[in-house]
């Protein structure tokens, strides 16, 4: 064989590994791009169920402060001095601060509860990436 065949031999041969070795970055890059795709599917989804918990709970929140409001009106109603509507309207107040106060709260627990969840995928493709 001459060197100028050898020569060519060679070039395909390269040719050869260089296009299985593209080949593979593809497939590594396409496989890698769709779990992103799949990682940002799922922290979408947790954070939809972050959100539809925090309207649930501002929803019953709202429900039971419009109760708390309703009957504090029933009671001035019937109130019958200016010292019983004080006193109604002192309690009211008390009970709704005390309200507002644990409903925050737990929103707060859920708005750290789906930052948690809803980025936790993210981490999880990026420890799989790292290795």
């Amino acid at each position: 064989m001459s060197n100028s065949e050898r020569m060519a031999e060679e070039a395909k041969r390269l040719g050869r590994d260089v296009e299985d070795q593209a080949q593979s970055v593809g497939r590594q890059y396409q496989k890698a791009a769709q779990s992103g795709l799949d990682e940002v599917s799922r922290s979408a989804q947790e954070a939809g169920e972050g959100f539809q918990a925090i309207a649930a709970e501002m929803t019953d929140y709202s429900k039971k402060s419009l109760d708390d409001v309703m009957h504090a009106w029933e009671q001035l109603i019937g109130a019958r001095s200016f010292g019983e509507m004080v006193e109604i309207q002192a309690l009211y107040a008390k009970k709704a601060l005390e309200s507002y106060s644990s409903a925050m709260s737990r929103v707060r627990g859920l708005y750290l509860g789906m930052a948690r969840n809803a980025t936790r995928p993210a981490e999880e493709a990026a420890r799989r990436f790292d290795t």
